[in-house]
């Protein structure tokens, strides 16, 4: 279990993180949400002991970091993969880590296996793929069977089989009764894994709720409608004129709101017009996510920015 309580990071004038107070249980998958500058990696680093709060406190398993006897037995992370001395092996590494905490050989050669690196256990790791380097940092977080496990961002690279592999692998973590704490900013993947959320905006608590909760509570909701191509049109205009919205969906049919599923049908119904499918929708993570933190957003783009830092570089 993870536990923050006020945890607060100044750096000069800058608050990063902001009186945060988050509980990240056992045998759940918690996803970590928010913009870029949010304190997300800031936090992260205060709970493995590399960064200092300048108040507050966060604790894994009731101790700091810096008091666990073995901590990659009780704490496995991966905050940048690429942070690896090029010039050793992938067996090397793994092995100076294990040596490091009383780990035996054998559960270097057990992950290896379990994130697909044995082809390439004896290859130097500036010589791996982005997908590969991300299974190695994967890797030594799960060196030590840890009870924990913090991931920044580990579906980085990794190829579509890559990141159901993580997903599938998360998830049988935490079934196993492990803490899982991840962050990601591909929010169709965290909807699929995450059982939990907790959502962060310029270094303050915006949501600490399960996934669907967190989903529902926010959607805007609405009905996936199909009709006959011959009879869309009037379908269309008959919604609209009794205030209805209706856009396409990514999905292939139509979304309405405005109108609820039962209105929808007997509106059909009293124009003879048939449907095909009428399905009632929550809005995905990514709409409701963005929603939520827009106001939080520090760091934006926009086409007048890159115009401008385009001309910068010309000049």
């Amino acid at each position: 279990m993870i536990e923050a309580r006020e945890l607060t990071k100044r750096y000069g004038g800058k608050t990063a993180v902001d009186h945060l107070s988050f509980t990240v249980r056992p045998g759940l998958v918690t996803g970590f949400l928010g913009p870029n500058g949010a304190g997300k990696s800031t936090t992260m680093r205060m709970v493995l002991g590399l960064d200092t709060p300048c108040s507050g406190s966060v604790t894994v398993g009731g101790r700091s970091y810096g008091r666990l006897p073995a901590p990659l037995r009780t704490v496995g992370s991966l905050l940048d993969a690429k942070s690896v001395h090029g010039g050793r092996t992938v067996r090397k590494h793994l092995l100076g880590l294990a040596r490091s905490n009383a780990i035996g050989r054998r559960r270097v050669d057990e992950v290896l296996e379990l994130v697909g690196l044995t082809e390439v256990a004896d290859q130097r790791a500036k010589g791996l793929s982005l997908g590969m380097g991300q299974r190695l940092g994967i890797a030594a977080a799960l060196l030590g069977d840890p009870e924990v496990l913090i991931l920044d961002e580990p579906v980085n690279g990794l190829d579509t089989e890559g990141i159901r592999w993580i997903r599938d692998l998360l998830k049988s973590q935490a079934a196993q009764g492990r803490t899982v704490f991840l962050s990601s900013h591909l929010m169709s993947e965290m909807e699929l894994t995450a059982d939990h959320l907790i959502v962060i905006g310029r270094g303050k608590l915006l949501a600490d709720t399960r996934m669907r909760e967190f989903i529902e509570t926010n959607s805007q909701g609405g009905t996936l409608l199909r009709t006959p191509d011959e009879e869309a049109g009037r379908m269309r205009t008959l919604l609209e004129a009794h205030g209805a919205t209706v856009q396409m969906d990514a999905r292939g049919p139509w979304r309405v709101t405005g109108l609820t599923p039962v209105e929808i049908g007997e509106l059909a119904r009293g124009h003879q017009l048939a449907i095909h499918e009428l399905t009632p929708v929550f809005s995905s993570l990514e709409e409701v996510y963005t929603n939520m933190t827009q106001s939080s957003v520090e760091f934006r783009g926009g086409v007048q920015d890159a115009e401008h830092e385009t001309k910068e570089l010309v000049r």
